[in-house]
């Protein structure tokens, strides 16, 4: 509701300022909002106090408005006004800083921007109270809900321990101290609404709308004096938190009417006792009745006192219960201590206590009291509590780091904080980014070169020692942004400690990186620094860079298993960072291009390329890897272990190569032109004898017209064609048991066995009701060969088996010029197929070099040779001079070939 009402405030503030809708702290009669400069980004928080809560409350006199109402309405404006112009007026530490003064607004309320604030005391004593205690918990859990200016809403994180407590009373001592003793002030109203926490969890004082000068004051004051009797005066119109807190008061007010210094400091002991109070509140509830404090104090049972354990329901440090309390929660004000005697007392005398005392004043010590310090300061950071360490101890020393003779001891502290946080993947961006960014000159991007300043440089290393934790507390896109300039930074750096120690966390902030920025902004400066080095530890580091960068593990010990060679490792093989082509353009010539014969730079090398070898073409490593790896391996330098190590990866390389190669080899042979013929110079692919392809086929019938004279042809003829022009073959269970099959195939055979007509060769088969043709019995060989014969079968002739035909008068086999005519011939006699093929008379040559493939065939089935330089025969030709009966019978069988014709 008030967030819709925020918009109806308009002054040069809100023009200003992005300020989030919602108020995260709430103290008297102000709402504050957290807020950010729209031109610096600086956070801020803006006071804003709406006029309508001045409004009458219903019932009673209040329910009457009239010109006495608005004229205290106005009153209370104006103390509001002058509350934030005293502020504005008072430059302390423990005095909240204003940054733009009041403004009214256009509703006709107040508006002014300060520090940026974490949450008032009054606040965080509530929210001690629901967190302790079960009640209310559920039913305002918005109170521990933090919303930033962009709209981003998180948990507010509050802790109040006792050196939180410490370190706040003794801020909140000092800012009293400036007032009464520099200022010449009386807070008048001093009360846990007056007191605020800062984003370094430091007290501020604020709430000076009562303040005023001390009644024995002889200097005069820009302000006028407190008039206790209104300041006192409880007016029912209006609401408690623009008037007197009577509950925090001191008697110098209610009983005494004396304005004094010392007033404000038995108010500061009603809110020690606040804080150690169940619930967290004073020993004094007056209910904003003067009549009920006075009542109160005139008992002694009622009256906080050290007999009484000050009204507190739990228990008091020692210290405080007995040297603190006593000397301020007392009646009497010369009795009481002032603002600096407390300071002294013994109760802050602790180490913890001095050290945030010490570091406050930090900026007025010499150089050597600094370093003695914060060399100190490492030793104590587990003792201190969180929220003092991410709040006071950081800021601090980030404040500090401007100086650059300590820059390496305070990021040292820096370093040990963060480790130490819960919230540092917050912390680190918000807050220590920013400030690396100033010391070290870098932009978004780009690391600038700059003159070598040794105390930077040994800033920057501590950054890079502590890589991994800013790792852990970053995102990749923050790292690549802001973090990967310093890394830039250390490599472009003439020393050679920061180069290696920006090479050697590689292997840690990889993993937040993305690919492109890997290839594009790690791996190019890295490969630079390795081509120009001298230094023999950065070519090595760098070696390192790219094992991990192609796969491996910087801390992976390397071994060998038993004579394969081949490498093991103990951790499970990762992917490669860098891709195939950046690795063999990119990073192998860059190996190659190693001048030095140095032991560990080879065997650094060595490491590199077993990655490679995982992810390279088996063609790149054969000639591009291999003779590397063998130059390599001859230096001069190496012992027999180290080449040993260098020809197992040769090794290994080289029988990888060989496998790959193989089966590619036989990956081809398989699925490549099997059925074409290959047979020496005489070879040819099978486009070229497809018997099943539409050109042949259209061949085949311009041949039959040719042959024919166009004239028709009879059904008997026509079924004979049919026979031998059948193209498909036919299954095997329908084939005819007693008629031979009959295959025309090339004589192509690269396994050295039978070729079947499934592989692109047609078959012939006779038809089954052609009885004019007997079956083809093949005899049976009962004797020994003669000189006659001199290499007749040894097996008899099987139906199924392949006749290879090469036609005659033909320089290219297969021809279908001259197997055509076969379609086309006359019936044979009776007396020519009865007589049949005489197979005890066929002999087999023995096979040329070239065509030994091809001998199992010539002995498992006779076949139709054929010669360009003579026809056809239906004998298997023998290489061999015939005898004077086989050339009659072979001339008798072509004289009928030729009647065919």
């Amino acid at each position: 509701m008030f967030s819709n009402a925020l918009k109806s405030f308009s002054s040069n503030i809100s023009s200003n300022y992005q300020i989030a809708p919602h108020a995260t702290v709430y103290s008297g009669p102000w709402k504050i909002h957290d807020a950010k400069k729209k031109s610096t980004g600086t956070p801020a928080s803006v006071f804003i106090f709406d006029r309508k809560t001045l409004e009458p409350r219903s019932g009673g006199f209040g329910a009457r408005s009239g010109s006495g109402t608005k004229k205290v309405q106005e009153d209370v404006i104006e103390r509001l006004k002058r509350e934030a112009g005293n502020l504005a007026k008072l430059r302390h530490p423990s005095i909240l800083q204003v940054l733009e003064p009041v403004e009214e607004t256009r509703g006709g309320g107040l508006m002014f921007a300060t520090e940026h604030l974490t949450a008032s005391l009054s606040g965080l004593l509530l929210d001690k109270n629901e967190q302790e205690g079960a009640s209310g918990g559920g039913s305002r859990a918005g109170r521990y809900m933090v919303e930033s200016p962009d709209g981003t809403r998180r948990r507010r994180e509050f802790e109040i321990d006792e050196l939180e407590i410490q370190k706040g009373l003794l801020q909140v001592a000092k800012g009293l101290e400036f007032l009464h003793e520099s200022a010449g002030l009386v807070h008048g109203n001093l009360n846990p609404d007056a007191i605020y926490i800062n984003s370094k969890s430091d007290w501020k004082i604020s709430g000076l709308g009562f303040a005023g000068p001390p009644d024995s004051s002889e200097t005069r004051s820009s302000l006028p004096p407190l008039a206790v009797s209104e300041v006192l005066y409880q007016d029912p119109r209006l609401p408690a938190s623009v008037q007197l807190n009577m509950d925090y008061t001191s008697p110098d007010f209610a009983l005494d009417s004396n304005v004094t210094s010392a007033a404000d400091l038995f108010s500061l002991g009603l809110i020690i006792i606040a804080l150690y109070n169940s619930p967290h509140a004073s020993p004094l509830e007056t209910h904003a009745n003067l009549s009920t404090y006075k009542k109160l104090l005139s008992s002694p049972s009622t009256t906080p006192s050290q007999s009484n354990n000050f009204l507190c329901s739990s228990p008091i440090p020692r210290d405080v219960l007995s040297q603190v309390l006593p000397k301020l929660i007392t009646r009497r004000p010369a009795q009481r201590m002032n603002a600096r005697e407390f300071q002294q007392s013994q109760y802050f005398d602790n180490v913890l206590v001095s050290t945030i005392r010490f570091l406050e004043s930090l900026p007025t010590k010499n150089a050597n009291e600094k370093s003695q310090f914060l060399r100190g300061l490492q030793r104590v950071l587990p003792d201190f509590p969180v929220s003092v360490l991410e709040r006071k101890l950081l800021g601090a020393l980030l404040d500090e780091m401007k100086d650059r003779e300590l820059l390496a001891l305070l990021l040292q502290n820096v370093f040990g904080i963060l480790r130490r946080i819960p919230n540092g993947r917050r912390t680190f961006p918000e807050k220590i980014i920013p400030r690396l960014k100033e010391v070290f000159g870098t932009v978004s991007g780009k690391a600038p070169a700059q003159e070598r300043d040794s105390k930077k440089d040994a800033g920057l290393m501590v950054v890079l020692e502590n890589m991994s934790l800013v790792t852990e507390n970053c995102t990749g896109m923050e790292f690549k942004d802001d973090i990967l300039p310093f890394i830039r930074l250390g490599l472009d750096s003439p020393t050679h400690s920061l180069v290696d120690a920006s090479i050697k966390c590689l292997p840690v902030f990889l993993p937040t990186l993305d690919f492109s920025t890997v290839k594009n902004e790690v791996f190019p400066p890295i490969a630079s620094t390795f081509s120009k080095t001298s230094s023999l530890a950065i070519k090595v580091r760098s070696l390192e860079a790219f094992s991990v960068l192609c796969g491996g593990s910087a801390n992976e010990s390397d071994g060998l298993d038993d004579l394969s060679g081949a490498v093991q490792s103990s951790k499970p093989t990762k992917s490669s960072i860098l891709d195939k082509y950046t690795i063999q353009e990119k990073l192998v010539p860059a190996l190659k291009a190693i001048k030095t014969k140095e032991p560990s730079v080879m065997m650094a090398a060595l490491k590199v390329f077993r990655e490679v070898g995982k992810i390279a073409d088996t063609e790149f490593l054969a000639l591009e890897v291999l003779p590397i790896l063998w130059s390599f391996s001859l230096g001069p330098l190496l012992n027999l272990n180290q080449f040993n190590e260098f020809m197992a990866l040769i090794k290994s390389l080289s029988s990888k190569i060989e496998r790959e190669q193989a089966r590619k080899l036989q990956e081809l042979s398989s699925n490549g032109d099997s059925s074409g013929f290959q047979n020496g110079a005489n070879g040819f692919s099978q486009s070229d004898t497809d018997l099943t392809s539409p050109d042949m086929d259209n061949a085949k019938n311009n041949f039959e017209r040719l042959v024919l004279g166009n004239k028709g042809t009879s059904s008997s003829t026509k079924k004979e064609s049919d026979i031998w022009g059948s193209m498909e073959p036919e299954p095997a269970g329908k084939r005819p048991s007693m008629s031979p099959a009959f295959s025309w195939s090339t004589n192509n055979n690269h396994s050295g066995h039978g070729v079947s007509s499934s592989m692109g060769f047609r078959s012939i088969t006779p038809d089954q009701k052609l009885n004019t043709i007997p079956s083809l019995e093949p005899a049976r060989q009962t004797s020994l060969p003669t000189s006659n014969s001199p290499l007749p079968f040894t097996q008899p002739m099987q139906p199924s088996q392949t006749w290879n035909v090469q036609a005659p008068g033909s320089n290219k086999p297969g021809s279908l010029s001259s197997l055509s005519g076969l379609s086309a011939a006359k019936p044979l006699s009776q007396s020519t197929l009865q007589q049949g093929p005489n197979y005890s008379s066929f002999s087999i040559p023995p096979p040329p070099a070239s065509n030994a493939m091809n001998t199992t065939n010539a002995f498992t089935s006779p076949s139709i040779n054929t010669n360009p330089s003579m026809g056809m025969t239906p004998q298997a030709p023998s290489r061999q001079q015939p005898q004077p009966q086989q050339q009659q019978q072979q001339q008798s069988g072509l004289d009928k070939y030729a009647s065919l014709l």
